[in-house]
């Protein structure tokens, strides 16, 4: 048993935003805005993902979007990378959200709260150990709140360091999914006592996934992997070398051993660990084999299969 994973954009809606994942979110809020209260007992998914919808390759700056039984707004996004900004843009959504909610010359009391929930797959908050940082106005000596109308919260997953043993509270094993389902292999035994965590495990099954998905899902893998290894290897080289020629080999480097790790990871979901000889094969491409193993790695159905491709690129180099 393989999952998706939950961190790019396309699974991350599929899980939590589709017609039947209500109980899902509910579990999910819950756990991580309300300090696994019952606060929310109902809510709607607004533009709800739907099987076969497509997803052009840009950056998605709203997973999903959901009214709770007490009128509250919650914007939940699913951010992968650091992009230059991106704080802006998340006050900014929320902002926008809020006062979208009136037509002119409407009362200021049908306002409603927002809250926007960002999970990020990187470090934001380096001055604290806290992996859900919530922020509303306040007073800035003493401290006291103004109001919650406009709330955000922000989970990093990268502080997040906690093993399948080691989760005790339902909120642990939230972040747990989202961070490593694609390491799984069966359903953990500690999940089986929350129904919708489960019924998570379920819509992320892989086998669960026709061709079409699967393909859509991993064109959403091939651009999130392509952008984090330009991202992260052109600032190392930029750092090293402080030279513009450095630059460009790091974005040229970093795309191609994205695309490495992709092949790899897809390959271990569908067929188990990967030798280490087969690994060196694939690390030894050049850049145009990378992309026609990308390309067909939906007719790879056993490792024989992958060896032969591999040999026949060997001979044709």
């Amino acid at each position: 048993m393989r999952f998706i994973n939950p961190k790019t954009d396309y699974a991350f809606k599929r899980i939590f935003g589709s017609n039947q994942s209500k109980e899902i979110l509910i579990s999910f809020l819950n756990a991580i805005l309300y300090q696994e209260k019952d606060v929310i007992q109902d809510l709607e998914i607004l533009n709800p993902y739907s099987p076969g919808a497509s997803f052009s390759l840009k950056d998605t700056y709203l997973d999903v979007k959901a009214k709770l039984d007490n009128n509250t707004t919650v914007l939940i996004e699913m951010q992968v990378l650091n992009k230059y900004a991106f704080d802006k843009r998340v006050m900014y959504n929320a902002a926008k959200s809020y006062a979208n909610q009136l037509d002119s010359g409407e009362r200021y009391i049908l306002l409603n709260p927002v809250i926007a929930l960002t999970i990020i797959d990187f470090i934001m908050f380096d001055n604290n150990r806290e992996i859900i940082n919530s922020f509303v106005f306040q007073e800035e000596k003493q401290k006291f709140v103004y109001n919650e109308e406009i709330k955000l919260v922000f989970l990093e997953l990268r502080k997040f360091n906690k093993s399948l043993e080691e989760l005790n509270t339902i909120s642990d094993k939230w972040i747990y999914f989202i961070k490593n389902a694609t390491e799984l292999r069966e359903k953990p035994t500690n999940f089986q006592s929350i129904p919708a965590l489960n019924k998570a495990l379920e819509i992320a099954n892989l086998a669960g996934l026709n061709r079409e998905e699967l393909e859509e899902i991993q064109n959403r893998t091939i651009w999130l992997t392509d952008q984090e290894g330009i991202t992260l290897y052109a600032q190392e080289k930029g750092r090293e070398e402080g030279r513009e020629e450095g630059r460009e080999e790091g974005i040229i480097e970093g795309k191609i051993q994205g695309k490495i790790e992709l092949i790899i990871t897809l390959l271990q979901q569908k067929l188990g660990k990967i030798s280490l000889k087969n690994s060196q094969k694939i690390e030894q491409l050049s850049s145009p084999k990378i992309d026609t193993i990308i390309a067909s790695i939906f007719n790879i159905n056993s490792w024989e299969d992958l060896e032969n491709m591999l040999n026949r690129n060997q001979q044709e180099d």
